[in-house]
């Protein structure tokens, strides 16, 4: 068999972490058995409609219900409606879903299950807010935060507490009714409050931090919002709250499965394969910067590891945007990372969202080449001046680099692949 070039190897990993995590596979195995009374299924998130679907597949009794995804992302249901809405800015139709959503579990029995099906993108997907929060706060307020450089945790913790729906109270909307969530994990650690800011799972966090967050990073409330955090009001159901119904959380797919499932492509096409962590956070560019030196010590040290190999790692970074470019944090990374690398020989990379969206682009994200530079000074592009303007995805489209997969049907966060090759020989 005819060796694949390191791009198409790259490409070949990150399409198996996506096939890895497509609902069809995942959804299945957690079904739960069908309840004396009715089941409504509701979900939010990119990969929800392709839950959806799988349920209709697979369940043997009469179901209904209301999911909401991303534009694009609609995939047919026959019993459960499907709904799209924008996203990672909230808009009307995602208000109107969510209240719809709401009153839906209304009036519900302890005979009833609720099948909640959640994947990343859904707290943008469900913004009904609290009394006194108007849809153009949180639409203000997310852009701020998206700005910002705020990791995911924090971006959450802000939003559950402004609310009407995430950080559990969604699922005392349910109450009595059994509630079983199965999710797609997005988010670094997998922590259910964390995934779509868990609309159907006790929250542990408080309005207080939500206030600290929005102070350490400058971001004002209008008055209402400012006020619901500072009374108290915005306190979300805790661990324990009686008023929460019987609840029952399966991960289904996770950032650390779709890693291990990329790193098969790559052991099989003979490379040693080392996952660094599937939750690394930071600023974009400077995980660029330290995984770009432990690459170059691997090529040029072989150390810690002995090339031929793979790096492997996950877990959501943030671009603090300052410049006028459209910010994208895999094409941030890759950029960092060949300014780092600068050059060096045998070292590929690709970093993409495995929605399919990095950032607000229709673009998953690119790959970088050892010549990547090289090409782009020959164009008349300055590298480290579209860094600075985070201006990756220009930079990575001029190239024709960029990684473009269309909806994907899944989320579990970032994927980014280090393919470190043994120099060649200096002549002798």
């Amino acid at each position: 068999m005819t060796p694949l070039p390191p791009q198409a190897l790259l490409r070949a990993m990150f399409d198996a972490a996506i096939a890895a995590a497509q609902p069809a596979l995942c959804v299945p195995p957690f079904l739960p058995a069908p309840p004396k009374g009715r089941l409504v299924v509701i979900g939010a998130g990119k990969a929800s409609a392709a839950m959806a679907r799988a349920v209709e597949d697979h369940w043997p009794g009469p179901l209904s219900g209301l999911v909401v995804t991303r534009y694009g992302y609609r995939v047919p249901c026959e019993r459960i409606e499907i709904v799209e809405a924008a996203h990672p800015v909230p808009d009307a139709a995602g208000e109107e879903a969510a209240r719809r959503m709401q009153a839906l579990v209304q009036g519900l029995t302890a005979d009833d299950l609720v099948l909640c099906l959640i994947s990343g993108g859904g707290s943008s997907l469900l913004p009904l807010a609290l009394p006194g929060v108007s849809l153009a706060d949180k639409q203000q307020l997310n852009r701020a935060l998206l700005a910002s450089g705020a990791g995911i945790g924090e971006m959450n913790c802000v939003r559950r507490h402004l609310s009407a729906l995430k950080g559990g109270r969604l699922a005392l909307a349910c109450a009595p009714a059994r509630v079983v969530n199965l999710l797609l994990s997005d988010v670094p650690g997998d922590d259910p409050i964390d995934i779509a800011s868990g609309p159907t799972v006790p929250d542990p966090t408080t309005c207080a931090e939500a206030l600290a967050i929005l102070r350490r990073y400058g971001i004002a409330l209008p008055p209402a919002a400012q006020a619901l955090l500072e009374s108290g009001e915005g306190e979300s159901p805790k661990p324990g709250d009686p008023r929460l119904p019987p609840i029952t959380t399966h991960l289904i797919a996770t950032p650390q499965k779709a890693l291990e499932a990329a790193a098969r492509v790559a052991q099989a096409a003979g490379y040693a394969v080392h996952i660094l962590g599937d939750a690394l956070e930071g600023e974009a560019r400077d995980v660029g910067k330290v995984l770009g030196g432990i690459a170059l010590q691997v090529a040029r040290r072989q150390q810690p590891f002995v090339p031929p190999c793979v790096l492997l790692s996950g877990g959501e970074t943030t671009v603090t945007v300052r410049g006028p470019g459209r910010g994208g944090r895999n094409v941030e990374f890759l950029l960092s990372l060949g300014l780092t690398l600068h050059g060096a020989p045998g070292i590929h990379a690709l970093a993409g969202d495995t929605d399919g969206v990095d950032g607000i682009e229709e673009v998953a994200g690119a790959l970088l080449a050892p010549d990547t530079l090289d090409r782009a000074l020959a164009r008349g592009l300055r590298p480290r001046e579209h860094l600075d303007a985070n201006d990756g995805h220009g930079f990575f489209e001029a190239l024709g680099d960029a990684v473009v997969t269309g909806p994907t049907l899944t989320n579990v966060n970032y994927f980014r692949a280090l393919l470190i090759d043994r120099p060649p020989a200096p002549p002798v």
